[in-house]
């Protein structure tokens, strides 16, 4: 049973400006497994990285129908890949939803699923 789903899109200008300008928007967003992940990318991967994580949390959080703040932060939300890629969400370590995260030459885009069995 699908008990909520969640949309989110922003634009690669915006995140790019915002890492730029200072680490604390990167630090705020991504958990320690995701930061050593970033710290691996190219520089136009490291703003697709950014802009996907941030959108999937984003989406999550609407999906739970909590949006972030204090029962759910963005340390509490991380994007973990399988050993094809294909990415799963886990809140507070917990895998919990379905996500799919895209990108073109200008946004990023996430959708979340969530589901009971």
């Amino acid at each position: 049973m699908i008990t909520g789903i969640g949309l989110d899109i922003v634009e690669l200008s915006r995140i790019r400006r915002l890492d730029e300008k200072s680490s604390k928007f990167r630090m705020r967003i991504l958990t320690q497994r995701e930061q050593s992940e970033y710290s691996k990318l190219t520089k136009l991967r490291k703003v697709e990285f950014l802009a996907g994580r941030f959108t999937a949390k984003e989406a999550f959080s609407k999906a739970l129908g909590t949006g972030i703040g204090g029962a759910c932060s963005f340390q509490d939300i991380e994007i973990r890949k399988d050993s094809k890629g294909k990415p799963s969400i886990f809140l507070k370590q917990v895998e919990t939803g379905l996500v799919s995260i895209t990108h073109s030459k200008d946004f990023a885009a996430a959708q979340v699923l969530i589901q009971t069995t």
